[in-house]
């Protein structure tokens, strides 16, 4: 985990939202990345990001089919064996935080049990994604993803 997710793990969501809302989108990645759950505002918040690793998500491994990068799929590693499950569509859109372009991972074509789910990333810095995740219209988890091109 690089320096800037630990130092995002210790973070208020009010101020992981503003770095979120200076971040541009960036490049859509392609291919593998690592993930991290980030849950604000609990002191235990490096011991969930550790477990939710070890035994539930991973990261994301994004296909991008579009011939400029812009449109595409990607697929959720999951369990403790990675393994690939719960696809989504990824493309830009205008964000649901603040209307600025950001890439959105949308679920609601693709998957029966997540179908209200949309996540949303920009890169903070290059290879490191901030992440908000909602659930309908309500936000209700931050991640990182690293990715390394």
């Amino acid at each position: 985990m690089s320096t800037t997710v630990q130092q995002w793990l210790d973070m208020p969501r009010d101020q992981l939202d503003e770095l979120y809302r200076r971040a541009e989108p960036g490049a859509i990645p392609n291919g593998d990345t690592r993930g991290t759950p980030i849950v604000t505002g609990s002191a235990l918040a490096r011991a969930y990001a550790h477990f939710a690793r070890l035994f539930a998500w991973q990261g994301k491994v994004f296909d991008m089919f579009a011939e400029d990068g812009s449109a595409g799929v990607l697929v959720n590693k999951v369990t403790p064996l990675s393994l690939s499950f719960v696809v989504a569509k990824v493309y830009r859109a205008p964000s649901w935080m603040d209307d600025r372009e950001t890439i959105v991972i949308d679920y609601s074509s693709t998957s029966f049990f997540f179908r209200a789910v949309r996540d949303e990333i920009r890169e903070v810095e290059p290879g490191v994604y901030l992440g908000k995740v909602w659930l309908g219209r309500t936000r209700i988890l931050d991640f990182a993803l690293e990715y390394k091109a």
